[in-house]
């Protein structure tokens, strides 16, 4: 039998995903199919000249659409939005769906979006930018400005994006609710493995003494596995992650297959 794990997708929003109706469909057939979460990439511009959904818009809908599957982006680049303008949102969607917001915070990828925005490049100017931004959405969310408040109490749970084996963002990940751990090493830029996430998973534990009540979620990738992915959800597992996010395969005909197949138990 499988450690706790919890099985969701990591689901593109550009290009042939980039419809709000059409990732609504997904997210229903994701739920009947069960899965446990569904997190949609928050991206504003492409590079290239293709459609991209409004994540919150799409969360909106989704959230309206289904009963159980929990929900999110992943991940907003705080750097580009106003503090009160998320939670607002936040709580507006975690009440809509009952609850099933996880949200997804961090710095961005690239340089693209923020030249053509006019926003800082600097890595570590964004990360004090997002610090600041999530104490404030974290203030909001305790009430004594804002209502109505969100479900969750008492935030709704806040991921933040790091990438193993740089420090300083899984201290910042540590002080919150879970991590979305990148796919990549950011050294070697290969594919992150389970053994590189039980060291991550290591260093959380080290800085907050404990792992309870924290979410560790990590990549695969199990479309073509003979055993429906069972080997690699039950490695990530092992390592210490309580979810495994399956990455968009390449064509939506395939992320369709993915998704009625079902997760990895």
């Amino acid at each position: 039998m499988l450690p706790p794990v919890k099985y969701g997708l990591d689901v593109q929003t550009t290009g042939a995903w980039g419809d709000p109706q059409l990732l609504t469909e997904l997210a229903v057939d994701a739920e009947q199919a069960g899965w446990d979460g569904f997190f949609v990439w928050d991206v504003l511009l492409s590079e290239e000249q293709i459609p991209v959904a409004e994540p919150w818009v799409t969360l909106t809908a989704i959230a309206l659409a289904t009963k159980r599957i929990q929900i999110g982006p992943m991940v907003t680049p705080l750097v580009r939005k106003q503090s009160w303008d998320v939670a607002k949102q936040a709580t507006a969607i975690d009440r809509l769906s009952n609850g099933r917001l996880t949200f997804g915070a961090g710095l961005g990828s690239g340089d693209s979006e923020f030249q053509r925005l006019g926003l800082p490049l600097d890595l570590r100017e964004r990360a004090s930018l997002m610090e600041l931004s999530l104490a404030e959405i974290d203030r909001i969310w305790g009430g004594e400005e804002q209502l109505p408040l969100p479900v969750q109490r008492p935030r709704v749970p806040v991921w933040l994006a790091a990438g193993w084996p740089r420090k300083r963002p899984l201290r910042r990940a540590a002080l919150w609710d879970g991590v979305y751990l990148m796919t990549n090493n950011q050294e070697t830029g290969e594919r992150l493995r389970a053994d590189e996430v039980a060291e991550a998973a290591a260093f959380i534990r080290e800085q907050r003494g404990h792992l309870d009540g924290f979410d560790i979620a990590a990549n695969v990738e199990t479309l073509n596995d003979a055993d429906g992915g069972l080997s690699a959800n039950e490695a990530m597992a092992a390592a210490g992650a309580t979810w495994t996010l399956e990455l968009t395969p390449e064509t939506l005909e395939e992320h369709r297959r993915l998704i009625v197949r079902g997760p990895g138990r």
